[in-house]
Formats: structure tokens, C-alpha cells, sequence
């Protein structure tokens, strides 16, 4: 791989200033200098991407964005380093990020931009989750040092228990997007039998269908915990962290319930800090 530029430590990544909006990004600056800068990289390339699927773009214009995006990684892993990319190359290189997981993502967003999702199989439900969440957690295990198994459960687990929560709590802004994450096999259950997206969201059966999809994710997290809970407190404080404050906005779900008008649940700044406080330090 070409050499790298190395930067001070009073220096800012450019991916750091683009990582500051997350909700992640207290857990990630828990993590020592070169992992962080691994973590802030892998959030700049999935934020770029995800950009790119939402833009109001035409979908050829899209599909073709995400298109250099996977030239582009060809470039990195074949030493050809723009500058632009150093930090995301010195990442791959310093932590064996895999190529595939980087593709994987890019793979999700296209579902996003060929066409607005609505009402999928669970099994393509479960792909999107996937390529959109659980792939970002198999890069990121890497960056937090742990090994396989139990690094491919969690991201397998939590990437999943993560991105059902997100699609619970932004049903109604995917909607009005013309979008509908939720699975068709349980609007079936629950007696929807339309996938137009406005028309699920105000259909007075939606409750049951939240009401799976968050058993669901609390299954995901009960079995991410119980990786976590077989490492050392040190490498999966930032993992811990974001699935206590997800796992918080699930319970906030749980209690909101899905019946109109829906309050927006955000995360908040106060359990935000509790949960930093109490398991961001060793």
C-alpha cells in the first residue's frame, strides 16, 4: 500500500469534523487515538454513501455516485491513495478492514437508490439490515480489536438490534418519503393489506407490527450483551454505549406505542450522558 501521511495528534481529521453530528460520536471518542480515527473514517465513508442513496437525485445519478465509490475502494486496496482518502487507507491498513464489508454497504444503499422500498420480505428486510447496519458493525469490531467469533456475532447483533430501531422510530419520515422498511410478512400478520407507505402508517394495526419488530430487536440486543459481556470492559465500551442509548429509544418506542399522532422519539442529551458516564469509563 502507498506510504502514508501521518498526523499529529493536535490535528482534526476531516472525518472526525463529519463524524461530530452522530449520536455515536461520544462512544467513538471513548476509543484510544487510532482506533477513534478508524471509527471516525468508517462513519465519513457510510455518511458519503448514505448521502449519495438520499440525494434527490435522479436514481441513474445515484446508482452511478455509489458506482465510483466502489472504483474508488479499488483504488485503496490497490495502493492507489488519493489524498482524500489517506485516512480512510491508513484505517483498511492499520486494521485489516475487509474490502467486502465496505462493498456490502454500498450494496445497501443501492437498494436505497434503485428504487423506494416498501413492504420487503423478511429475508430481503433481513439483507437490507444487514448490508446497511451489521456490515458497518464488522468493520467497526475491528477497529474496537476484537477477534472472530464473537466480533462477527456482534456486528451481527447489534447492527441489526440498531438499524430496527431506526427504521421503528423514522417510520413516519420514511413514509412521507415514499419509503416502508416494514416487513411484509407482518403486515400480512396483522391484517394490512396495503404497502402503500401513508397508508400503513395510519392504519390502526401498526401497533402489532411495531410491537414484533421490537421484540425482534430486543432479542438482537439480549444476544449482542451477551458477546459484550465475555470481553474486556475496555474494548466494547463504545459498542456498549451505543446499544445502551439505542436500547433506550426501543424502550421509548415500546412506551410511545405506534397509535396517532406520534411524538418523534429522539435521543436524550440526559441518558445520553448517564449512559457515557456509566459505561464509558474503565
Amino acid at each position: 500500500m502507498a506510504q502514508l501521511a501521518v498526523h499529529t495528534e493536535d490535528e482534526e481529521p476531516v472525518a472526525a469534523r463529519r463524524a461530530a453530528g452522530s449520536s455515536f460520536y461520544f462512544a467513538m471518542r471513548m476509543l484510544p487515538r487510532e482506533r477513534r480515527d478508524a471509527m471516525f473514517e468508517i462513519y465519513s465513508f457510510c455518511r458519503r454513501v448514505d448521502d449519495i442513496a438520499d440525494t434527490p437525485a435522479p436514481r441513474a445519478e445515484r446508482l452511478a455516485g455509489l458506482d465510483r465509490w466502489r472504483r474508488e475502494l479499488d483504488a485503496v486496496y490497490a495502493g492507489q491513495v488519493a489524498p482524500e482518502h489517506r485516512g480512510l487507507a491508513r484505517a483498511i491498513a492499520e486494521f485489516s478492514l475487509r474490502k467486502e464489508d465496505f462493498i456490502a454497504i454500498i450494496e445497501g444503499m443501492e437498494m436505497d437508490a434503485a428504487g423506494d422500498i416498501r413492504a420487503p420480505d423478511l429475508a430481503t428486510f433481513d439483507l437490507y439490515c444487514d448490508r446497511v447496519a451489521s456490515a458497518v458493525g464488522r468493520l467497526s469490531v475491528r477497529a474496537f480489536g476484537m477477534g472472530e467469533p464473537d466480533g462477527e456475532q456482534l456486528a451481527h447483533h447489534l447492527g441489526r438490534a440498531l438499524q430496527i430501531t431506526n427504521i421503528l422510530r423514522d417510520v413516519d419520515e420514511d413514509a412521507e418519503n415514499g419509503r416502508l422498511y416494514l416487513p411484509r410478512e407482518l403486515l400480512t400478520e396483522a391484517g394490512i393489506d396495503t404497502t402503500e407507505p401513508t397508508a400503513v402508517v395510519g392504519h390502526p394495526a401498526l401497533g402489532q407490527v411495531g410491537a414484533a419488530l421490537i421484540e425482534r430487536a430486543r432479542r438482537h440486543f439480549e444476544a449482542a450483551d451477551e458477546v459484550m459481556d465475555r470481553q474486556p470492559r475496555w474494548m466494547v465500551r463504545a459498542p456498549r454505549i451505543m446499544g445502551k442509548v439505542y436500547r433506550a429509544i426501543l424502550d421509548d418506542l415500546a412506551v410511545r406505542g405506534f397509535d396517532p399522532p406520534r411524538e418523534p422519539v429522539r435521543v436524550n442529551k440526559l441518558t445520553l450522558l448517564m449512559v457515557v458516564l456509566q459505561y464509558g469509563f474503565v
